[in-house]
């Protein structure tokens, strides 16, 4: 990727991490938190005049602290890059199912029709020129051309594919980031939780364990919401690398079948 791409790519992914981290805020504070603390206050009120009350639970007291809003932030960006590559995978696809190349039953690619191929994945799209199939074919093409040789060409669809798959596999970098960060938020609501109980258990002592149900209230919630959140990202994450894997395999099994088999030394 060049280095021009490479610095619009972040800034597109850390602007969409701004964006989605604006949108959460504004969600918490118009609804989650104020929601949140009315219902706590309901519950207090019903338990004061009812003793044997037993406190009801509701997905925003749930979601109320920073901890999980943290999680929900990375899970909803890990979700938006999965969606991105999700849908270059499609392009990539599309193309393949498509097909390139077109020889005639029977035909042989010889050294000097390299060209003539080569320039029909030229004329292509600009958008087009740039997918997996598209640069598999036409590096089998050049290489050929240049060796003339068959086992050559073969042995270049095999090491591009190769390499296409590691750099397929690298740009799951951040959706994996995520995966690690977003339960490592959980343990700090975990912490900060169990801190939180610890300092009230004098209060406790006293007959008042609103402070230590209060603390371990956080900590199994931050818990909570991110091994869950962890779970989805994990089956996005290897759907996504069997859609990647399938995608080179079928690459270079399809530019075996219609380049490769059909090319002739002179």
């Amino acid at each position: 990727m060049p280095r021009e791409q490479y610095s619009r790519d972040r800034l597109w992914t850390l602007g969409l991490l701004l964006g989605i981290a604006i949108l959460v805020q504004l969600a918490y504070a118009a609804y989650i938190r104020p929601h949140a603390e009315g219902w706590l206050a309901e519950q207090v009120a019903q338990r004061d005049a009812d003793p044997d009350y037993k406190p009801q639970r509701t997905l925003s007291v749930i979601l109320k602290d920073p901890e999980q809003e943290v999680a929900i932030i990375l899970g909803l960006w890990a979700l938006a890059l999965a969606v991105r590559k999700a849908l270059a995978l499609s392009r990539h696809r599309r193309q393949l199912d498509r097909g390139l190349m077109k020889v005639p039953p029977g035909y042989r690619i010889l050294p000097t029709d390299v060209r003539d191929y080569a320039r029909q994945l030229d004329e292509l799209a600009a958008g087009e020129r740039d997918l997996i199939p598209a640069r598999v074919t036409r590096r089998a093409l050049k290489r050929f051309g240049e060796t003339e040789n068959v086992q050559d060409a073969a042995t270049a669809v095999h090491d591009y594919c190769e390499s296409e798959a590691a750099r397929l596999d690298s740009e799951l970098a951040l959706i994996r980031f995520s995966v690690w960060a977003i339960p490592a938020v959980g343990f700090v609501g975990t912490v900060r939780g169990i801190g939180e109980a610890l300092a009230g258990a004098q209060t406790a002592l006293k007959g008042d364990t609103g402070p230590v149900t209060s603390g371990l209230g956080i900590a199994f919630n931050s818990t909570f919401v991110a091994l869950v959140i962890s779970i989805i990202l994990m089956y996005v994450i290897h759907e996504l690398q069997l859609r990647q894997e399938r995608l080179v395999l079928d690459t270079e099994q399809n530019v075996d079948d219609t380049v490769v088999s059909n090319l002739q030394s002179r």
